[in-house]
């Protein structure tokens, strides 16, 4: 493992270098990775590993349409795709990759399987972390541990097939075989990351579940909304305030910042740009500090993940679910997004 310097600080980071794809297949050679769930991480994970050699099969309810989707990305019923109870008797590490309510409702059933020696692979810290509220408590001669990548499934598969990588983080929360760390680092391999960066359980969902509701996607969508609407209410078109809002960001900037930093992307943008942007920052700091301190708070607390066990536990999740997408993509300024995202020359 190397230790490498971010910012001053040296962590421990396993790169593809010093554990390539051939060293994660002869760790895996012997086992059978059980994938629970092909919903938002499975899919990408699934074939990652599939395309990468290693003995990959789902588990998943006959008749949904996530098993019909697993048909059709090339997994075949009795062979690699098995109902949920018979891939967890099958495999030898079961990545347990359902949403965070349906681990809970599906863990006595899963934890009849883990016998001694299997793992247990999660992609979340949350079921572990909170185990007093989700009631995931893993016998305590299993392995136990995680990768996490840092996007979703979907940019898990497309990076892949584009012979990228997306950075993941590791952890490990129990070793029973003494070989817990060595099954996870392949893992993490096989299923595309480009590096590893080490943490644990509670770190990881804390960091999960402040970012997602930060600036991931709750903080930018309410930024967002803010500066399209004060556009709009001084005389702005929905085209002008929906390019200079998203599109500008999304396009333009923000993959210079993804290519060099911040401070690149300021040095490569009009010097009034720069002005601006060098005056104000600090000023967006101080007024939302605050409000990632009570978010953060909130997780630690535990509050976030009551949230969200007793929200989509519910009967009428999906319903009320897709009331709220409708009221986010029929907005003016995501309707404004589809016609101007529809103009850009590749899509024409």
């Amino acid at each position: 493992m190397a230790k490498l310097n971010f910012g001053g600080v040296e962590e421990n980071v396993v790169t593809r270098e010093e554990f390539p794809l051939k060293k994660a297949q002869e760790v895996l050679k012997d086992e059978v990775v059980a994938v629970i769930g092909y919903g938002v991480q499975g899919p990408g994970q699934a074939l990652n590993q599939k395309d990468n050699g290693i003995n990959v099969i789902v588990g998943q309810r006959r008749n949904s349409k996530s098993w019909d989707k697993a048909v059709a990305d090339g997994f075949v019923p009795g062979e690699t795709l098995f109902e949920i109870e018979e891939a967890l008797q099958k495999g030898t590490i079961i990545c347990y990759l359902l949403s965070d309510a349906a681990q809970i409702e599906y863990w006595p059933k899963v934890k009849q399987h883990l016998t001694a020696g299997k793992a247990l692979y999660f992609s979340h810290g949350f079921g572990i972390t909170f185990n007093e509220r989700t009631g995931i408590v893993p016998p305590a001669d299993v392995d136990v541990f995680l990768v996490a990548p840092k996007g979703s499934g979907t940019s898990l598969r497309r990076m892949f097939l584009q012979d990228r990588g997306l950075n993941s983080s590791f952890a490990v929360y129990q070793d029973a075989t003494g070989k817990a760390r060595e099954r996870v680092t392949a893992l993490g391999i096989a299923i595309g990351s480009g590096y590893l960066f080490e943490t644990n359980f509670k770190k990881e969902v804390y960091s999960d579940l402040a970012g997602e509701r930060g600036t991931l996607m709750g903080a930018v969508q309410g930024i967002f909304a803010a500066q399209y609407d004060v556009l709009r209410k001084n005389g702005h078109s929905p085209s002008e305030a929906f390019n200079e809002t998203v599109e500008e960001l999304t396009q333009s900037l923000m993959p210079l910042v993804a290519e060099n930093g911040m401070d690149w992307m300021y040095a490569n943008c009009s010097t009034t740009a720069q002005r601006g942007a060098l005056d104000w920052w600090k000023r967006f700091r101080d007024a939302t500090s605050p409000l990632f301190e009570e978010l953060y708070d909130s997780v630690a607390q535990g509050n976030e993940a009551q949230r969200s066990i007793d929200s989509n536990s519910k009967p009428d999740y999906r319903e009320k679910l897709e009331v709220e997408l409708t009221e986010l993509r029929e907005s003016e300024m995501w309707r404004a997004g589809k016609t101007v995202r529809s103009l850009r020359p590749e899509n024409n």
